[in-house]
């Protein structure tokens, strides 16, 4: 491990994305005990991509179309459906004065799915680590969880560090109804639009 893969994951992590537009609706929507469990269920889900990468399944699924539409189509609903959530009065991400009675499972799953359903971030890992690798084949898959590891506990702290600062700022932005209602169609657009990126997305 080098200080440039220190700084590369942190660009990486702290750049804005699914995840990071998860936390800042959990901590705005649901105040500060909901914020570990999003966390928590965001790197989890990136668990997977990070194993695909390790044995190689991350190659299967960049050279088949069909494994990358399905991935990529099962993301592009589930982000779509998190945005209906945020127009819904009920909805689970809705804004509200009273947080959300919704168990930390439930915030942890739907948090890991945001990640599960992104097929990129297979290929992700298959680019990001192999240059910080030291170049022996007996330790590489060592390394690359070594590496993977790191990235996920640095995913997960930064994660929390969002949602704090959302619950901070909770108490001013939830005193209006006209910014909950901004926010809820802010937050949805969002969430409409990465879905649209993702589907228009290529291998």
């Amino acid at each position: 491990m080098t200080v440039y893969f220190l700084i590369t994951a942190f660009v990486v992590v702290i750049a804005p994305g699914t995840g990071v537009l998860y936390m800042l609706a959990i901590g705005l929507g649901q105040g500060r005990r909901a914020v570990p469990m999003a966390a928590f269920g965001c790197t989890m889900g990136i668990l997977p991509h990070l194993l695909a990468a390790i044995f190689g399944l991350a190659t299967l699924l960049h050279q088949s179309s069909l494994l990358f539409a399905i991935v990529k189509w099962a993301g592009v609903s589930y982000l779509l459906y998190l945005g209906w959530q945020m127009l819904r009065s009920q909805g689970s991400l809705a804004l509200s004065r009273a947080p959300k009675q919704h168990s930390g499972w439930q915030i942890a799953r739907q948090g890991a799915l945001i990640n599960i359903l992104n097929p990129k971030l297979s290929i992700f890992f298959l680019a990001l680590l192999p240059p910080f690798l030291s170049g022996a084949p007996e330790t590489a898959s060592r390394e690359m969880i070594g590496l993977g590891t790191i990235f996920m506990v640095m995913t997960f702290f930064v994660f929390i560090l969002y949602g704090v600062f959302c619950t901070i700022a909770r108490d001013r932005i939830l005193t209006s109804q006209h910014v909950m209602r901004w926010f809820n169609r802010s937050f949805a657009a969002l969430f409409f639009t990465l879905g649209a990126k993702l589907a228009v997305e290529q291998l």
